[in-house]
């Protein structure tokens, strides 16, 4: 069986994130016996100017695209349905805020050392779309650190810190040179790079074809 990498380049204050992980996952379903693939996230962040206190996700979304609220909210709304239709909770995604992830990426680096980083990425995703929660807020990291069975003393401290702040610096400029500009961002191999939250049989099709030219090679 071939092995591939990917390199999930994500923000979880990014909606077609989660959406693209439920896809990415119905691809890897479809590909089970064929391809062992390694998933490594890796992160970005929509918003790193944004003030601690964040803005109302529907002021942020109108003034960054210049559109008005009522087109804002509809567009919204698709995205939901699109999530909803995936098994995703994203009830609470209009109350959300635009918030800064920065520490939220750090306590993810740590989550990655203990083998819990997918565990978490999702339950930070149900924090923030569907519980309009602040996903970097330092009592939160604990709340879903513990959910998916982490400490949640350590996830609370790393937080207040600036612990992991270098590593997460580094991995998003690595990433940014390699020409991510936007996310969700697929890179296979550490070759290829799919942008945005394709669908499960574009992901497949891209899969198998990496795998094929691995084997050849």
């Amino acid at each position: 069986m071939q092995k591939l990498r990917i390199d999930l380049v994500s923000d979880v204050a990014c909606p077609w994130c989660a959406i693209g992980y439920r896809r990415l996952e119905q691809a890897l379903e479809t590909l089970d016996g064929e391809i062992d693939v390694e998933l490594f996230w890796q992160p970005f962040e929509l918003n790193r100017d944004m003030p601690p206190e964040g803005e109302p996700i529907l002021e942020h979304l109108c003034r960054k695209y210049g559109k008005d609220a009522a087109s804002m909210e509809q567009s919204q709304r698709e995205i939901m349905a699109a999530a909803e239709a995936l098994g995703l909770n994203f009830s609470g995604a209009l109350e959300r805020r635009a918030n800064n992830t920065f520490d939220a990426h750090r306590v993810l680096a740590w989550a990655g050392t203990q083998n819990r980083e997918t565990a978490l990425q999702l339950a930070l995703f149900e924090a923030y779309f569907g519980e309009a929660k602040n996903p970097a807020d330092p009592e939160v990291l604990r709340e879903k650190a513990i959910e998916v069975g982490l400490d949640g003393d350590a996830a609370e401290a790393i937080a207040r810190s600036d612990q992991y702040a270098d590593d997460v610096r580094a991995a998003e400029q690595k990433f940014v040179e390699a020409g991510v500009n936007a996310v969700p961002a697929f890179i296979l191999d550490g070759r290829y790079l799919i942008s945005g939250a394709q669908p499960a049989d574009v992901l497949v099709d891209a899969l198998r074809q990496v795998a094929e030219e691995n084997a050849s090679r």
